[in-house]
């Protein structure tokens, strides 16, 4: 039976992972090499991951340590999807996630770029700050005691195990995509069995900003999710595509 998808144009190269280049070729192995060397002269409780970004979506090429569990050939997080698309910022540094046991890290993310400037690697840096945050909170505690006067009330801590993270570290693809499915329907707010079309358009546009498409077999899962068919789904893209071509040309 003859596929009936719609033509996408060019609206989906926007999707491609980064070509690999003579120079990014280079790069990959001498990082790869560093990665072992550069975990062991970090904490034990730091992870360091090396991405090949030509293998988007399952794009780690080395790991060391174990603070995500994560090995080589599992994918790459929300984040670095979404910079896929949006396009690789120089570095992020210092920015706190939180894994789904509740733990607290200090994460770092450096994009290598080759000769010419294109971005080929990103070298990232995760460390489990959750041991330092306990101690910060009986010090605070402590603290807050000790300069108590008489007839006060402790003050209660917040709670960090709430705290939004700002990446999401999985080991599989599917994992990955029912995260950024399900994160987004439930921005929206609605129901998908209320969804009107303008609220499964913001869902599918939501996603392609965030790389969702850059995954095999999103579209089928994001038409099961939503409860339409594939051929609606290339049709919202479609008409995404011709929304963002006018917006360009009356700028």
């Amino acid at each position: 039976m003859a596929d009936s998808t719609p033509a996408l144009g060019g609206d989906i190269a926007d999707f491609r992972a980064p070509r690999r280049t003579l120079d990014g070729e280079r790069l990959i192995t001498v990082f790869s090499r560093l990665v072992e060397p550069i975990g062991r002269a970090l904490p034990t409780s730091s992870e360091v991951v090396l991405h090949d970004l030509s293998l988007l979506p399952n794009s780690i090429v080395a790991v060391f340590g174990d603070v995500t569990g994560r090995r080589v050939g599992d994918p790459s997080t929300d984040l670095l999807l979404e910079q896929a698309v949006a396009g690789f910022a120089e570095h992020d540094l210092g920015y706190e996630t939180v894994l789904s046991d509740g733990r607290r890290m200090r994460s770092s993310t450096m994009i290598i770029r080759d000769v010419a400037g294109h971005p080929v690697a990103a070298l990232c840096i995760n460390t489990d700050i959750s041991a330092w945050m306990a101690i910060k909170q009986v010090a605070d505690a402590m603290v807050s005691v000790a300069g108590m006067k008489e007839g006060d009330r402790p003050v209660a801590l917040p709670s960090t195990s709430t705290a939004e993270s700002k990446e999401m570290f999985v080991r599989d693809v599917d994992e990955l995509a029912s995260y950024l499915i399900h994160q987004t329907i439930t921005a929206v707010g609605i129901p998908v069995s209320q969804m009107k079309k303008e609220h499964k358009l913001q869902v599918v546009a939501k996603l392609k900003a965030r790389g969702l498409f850059l995954l095999r077999e999103a579209v089928e899962m994001i038409a099961e999710s939503l409860d339409v068919s594939r051929f609606t789904i290339y049709n919202y893209l479609n008409e995404l595509a011709s929304s963002e071509d006018g917006d360009g040309a009356e700028q």
